[in-house]
């Protein structure tokens, strides 16, 4: 039987990280934060990179930690990464917040976050408008690019509907079918091998 031994040797797609851009994580890569992950790069510049992790939804809830919603319809928190895992980063589609970092074509970071809560106590629809983390990635001056080096990234782009679109549960495996054949084989690697 012949096996094509290159199928799983891991080897970057050679697009070059900016804001903007989605990481999307080597299917070997055994790591509880970074695992199967896609991340949202929010900046990459010689000084560093920073980027949020899309699709770890975390077991608890914004209304727990924000009074203001404890009657409201249950809203994700998710794992944004390690680094200031008691801060609240929050990425949306809204164009008007004062003060908010725009990552890519009608996608933003922060801002005034009393408009943000204005906005929820409103009624306004939050679900693939508003996501909510606790904490950000972080890479020192070249460690990223040393990564990506290293194969334990691809880079590719993504949508602002994909991005925030509620069903997480597939988001690693469609980004990776999307850049091709050979990586469409790794999505249906199964994430512990032994299990299989």
């Amino acid at each position: 039987m012949n096996i094509d031994s290159d199928i799983f040797k891991i080897q970057s797609n050679n697009v070059l990280p900016s804001r903007g851009k989605i990481l999307i994580s080597e299917p070997f890569l055994r790591d509880a934060t970074f695992g199967r992950s896609v991340i949202l790069l929010i900046d990459h510049t010689d000084e560093g990179s920073m980027g949020i992790v899309m699709n770890k939804q975390l077991p608890l809830f914004l209304n727990d930690i924000i009074m203001e919603f404890k009657y409201l319809d249950e809203i994700p928190l998710y794992k944004g990464g390690p680094v200031a895992t008691d801060t609240l980063f929050y990425m949306h589609t809204l164009s008007d917040i004062p003060g908010s970092i725009s990552i890519c074509k009608g996608l933003y970071l922060n801002g005034d976050f009393d408009e943000i809560k204005k906005y929820i106590l409103q009624g306004n629809q939050v679900s693939e408008h508003i996501r909510f983390f606790l904490g950000y990635s972080g890479w020192e001056s070249e460690q990223l690019s040393n990564e990506i080096k290293e194969n334990t990234w691809l880079i590719s782009e993504e949508s602002k509907s994909y991005l925030m679109k509620d069903n997480i549960k597939d988001m690693w495996r469609k980004a990776l079918e999307k850049l091709g054949s050979k990586y469409e084989t790794w999505s249906r690697f199964p994430q512990v091998p032994s299990f299989n």
